[in-house]
C-alpha cells in the first residue's frame, strides 16, 4: 500500500529551528568504542533511585543485574560489560549534578562487544508465543525505560490496568530535536525488529490500535516503516502517520494532540484518555528483552555537531563517559565551547566530561565557540516587549512570560498558579523571544525551586 509521505497531522503552536541532521543522518550505526570501565548511574529513570546489589570487588558478568529498587515506579540497571566493581560512589550526573553510581572496570581478556540483536528479527515475528505476564516481565527484568529522554519505567506504562483500559498505541518515530538522527537510523537499519517490539506492546498493553508517528521529512523512514507493516501479520492494526515537520512534534501531549485529535489532561497522564506512547528505541528493546532476555545494557548515540571531527550513530555500552565518546569519534577539530547532552533544545549542557551516557542519552552535542559567540552577542537580554510570541509558539498554550517573571520575583505561588509544571521545557519560548530573555531557563529554575520547597529534589 502506498502512503501518502506528506505529514497533515499537527499541533498548535510550536516552531521551526534548524534541523542540522545533515552530519549524521547518511551515518549508518556503527559500533562504539570499546571501554576500558564504565559508570552505570543508579538513578537512570523516573521514579525510586536503585540501590546497588553488588559490592566493591565483586566480579559481574555483561547483562547481570547490578541496582535495583522494590518501588513500583523503578527500573533495575544491568553491567553493560564483564569486569569487576572498583567501587560504589557519586559521579556527574547531567539532571542531578551528582549521583551514587557503580565503577566497573572491564575484563580486558574477556569483553567481546555487544552485537544488535536486529537480524535476529524476521517480518514473521509472532508475539503470541508471549503471554501478557511473560512480556512485562521481561521488560521489568530487563531495566527498560522510555529512551526518548523521559526515562519514564516501561513496564508501568504498558501493563494492564482495569481501571485505566488502553486504546490506542502510538509509537514516537518524530525525533524532532535538531542534530539528533539515532532513531531515523534505528528505523532504517532495525526495522523488524521495532515492528517485533510494537507488537510485542500491543499484546501487552491490549491496546486495538496502533499509530507510528514519524515526521514528513524523514522520507525514506516512513517509506521503510510502512514496507515493514504491511508485510507483517498485523498490517490492519499498525499504521505509519506522517506527521508534519514542527518542533516539538515528538512530545508526548503533541503527538497524541496530532494523531488523535486528543488532550492529554494538565497534570495527567495519556493513559487516563486510553492512550500509550512509547519511543521507537524502547519498541526495539522491547523486543530483545522479551525475545532474548536481554537487559538493556548498550543503546544508539549520535555524537554530532561541526567541532566533531567524525560524528556519527554509535551502539554503545551504557555508562560510557562522554570524554570516551568524544575522543572516539576523533576530537573536536576546532575550538568547541559547548557539549550538551541531547540536543540544542532540549538537551543538558554539561561541565565534567567523565559525565556517563546512561539509558536515555540519545546524542552528544558539540557546539562551537563562533556558534555560542554569536548566540550570545544575539541574546543580549532587553526588556519585554509585551510581543506574545511565547505564547503563540507555546505548544501547551502556556503564557511563558509570566511564569519566568513571577520566578524572577520569587513568586513561586504565583508561578504555579500560571501553570508552572505544565511547562514541558521545548524552549520554542526562549528561541522565538526578540528581547532575548531566557524563559525557559527561568521556568526550569522555578521548578526546581518548588521541588525543594516540597523536599522532593535534595537542597
Amino acid at each position: 500500500m502506498k502512503i501518502d509521505i506528506k505529514g497533515r497531522f499537527s499541533f498548535l503552536g510550536g516552531t521551526h529551528p534548524h534541523q542540522n541532521k545533515n552530519l549524521t543522518r547518511e551515518s549508518s550505526i556503527q559500533p562504539g568504542p570499546a571501554v576500558k570501565q564504565v559508570a552505570i548511574m543508579l538513578s537512570q529513570h523516573t521514579g525510586a533511585i536503585c540501590q546497588p546489589t553488588v559490592k566493591k570487588g565483586d566480579q559481574v558478568k555483561a547483562g547481570q543485574k547490578i541496582g535495583d529498587s522494590n518501588a513500583f515506579v523503578s527500573a533495575p540497571v544491568h553491567s553493560p560489560i564483564n569486569g569487576k566493581v572498583k567501587e560504589i560512589s557519586l559521579q556527574s550526573h547531567a539532571v542531578l549534578g551528582r549521583s551514587p553510581a557503580v565503577i566497573i572496570e572491564a575484563n580486558t581478556e574477556n569483553n567481546p562487544p555487544k552485537e544488535p540483536a536486529f537480524s535476529k528479527f524476521t517480518s514473521s515475528f509472532n508475539e503470541e508465543k508471549y503471554s501478557v505476564e511473560q512480556i512485562c516481565t521481561a521488560v521489568r527484568d530487563g531495566g527498560l525505560v522510555g529512551m526518548g529522554g523521559a526515562g519514564f519505567p516501561t513496564r508501568v506504562k504498558i501493563e494492564p490496568n482495569p481501571q485505566q483500559q488502553k486504546k490506542t498505541l502510538i509509537i514516537n518515530g518524530c525525533e524532532c530535536e535538531p542534530y539528533i538522527t539515532c532513531d531515523y537510523r534505528i528505523m532504517l537499519e532495525w526495522t523488524n525488529q521495532i515492528i517485533a517490539g510494537i507488537k510485542l506492546a500491543r499484546k501487552a498493553t491490549g491496546c486495538s490500535e496502533v499509530f507510528v508517528g514519524i515526521e514528513d521529512n524523514k522520507n525514506e523512514a516512513i517509506e521503510v516503516m510502512n514496507a515493514a507493516v504491511q508485510k507483517s501479520s498485523n498490517g490492519d492494526i499498525i499504521k505509519v502517520v506522517p506527521v508534519k515537520t514542527k518542533y516539538p512534534q515528538g512530545g508526548e501531549r503533541q503527538l497524541i494532540k496530532a494523531i488523535l485529535n486528543k488532550t492529554v489532561p494538565t497534570g495527567g497522564i495519556p493513559p487516563m484518555i486510553g492512550v500509550v506512547a512509547l519511543n521507537i528505541a524502547t519498541a526495539a528493546a522491547i523486543a530483545e528483552a522479551v525475545a532474548y532476555g536481554q537487559p538493556l545494557t548498550h543503546r544508539v548515540v549520535t555524537v554530532t555537531g561541526e567541532a566533531v571531527a567524525s560524528p556519527g550513530n554509535f551502539y554503545v555500552p551504557i555508562g560510557t563517559s562522554v570524554g570516551e565518546l568524544i575522543e572516539f569519534c576523533g576530537g573536536v577539530t576546532q575550538k568547541s565551547a559547548k557539549v550538551v547532552i541531547g540536543g540544542p533544545m532540549m538537551g543538558i549542557a554539561i561541565a565534567d566530561l567523565s559525565t556517563p551516557t546512561s539509558k536515555t542519552t540519545g546524542a552528544v552535542t558539540i557546539l562551537t565557540a563562533e556558534q555560542i559567540g554569536k548566540a550570545k552577542f544575539d541574546r543580549r537580554q532587553t526588556p519585554c516587549i509585551r510581543c506574545s510570541r511565547c505564547i503563540d509558539v507555546c505548544p501547551e498554550r502556556l503564557n511563558p512570560t509570566k511564569i519566568a517573571h513571577a520566578v524572577k520575583k520569587g513568586l513561586f505561588d504565583v508561578a504555579a498558579d500560571y501553570f508552572l509544571s505544565a511547562c514541558i521545557e521545548c524552549g520554542c519560548c526562549s528561541y522565538v523571544c526578540p528581547a532575548k530573555i531566557e524563559l525557559t531557563g527561568h521556568i526550569k529554575t522555578g521548578k526546581i525551586y518548588l521541588a525543594r520547597q516540597k523536599k522532593k529534589m535534595p537542597e
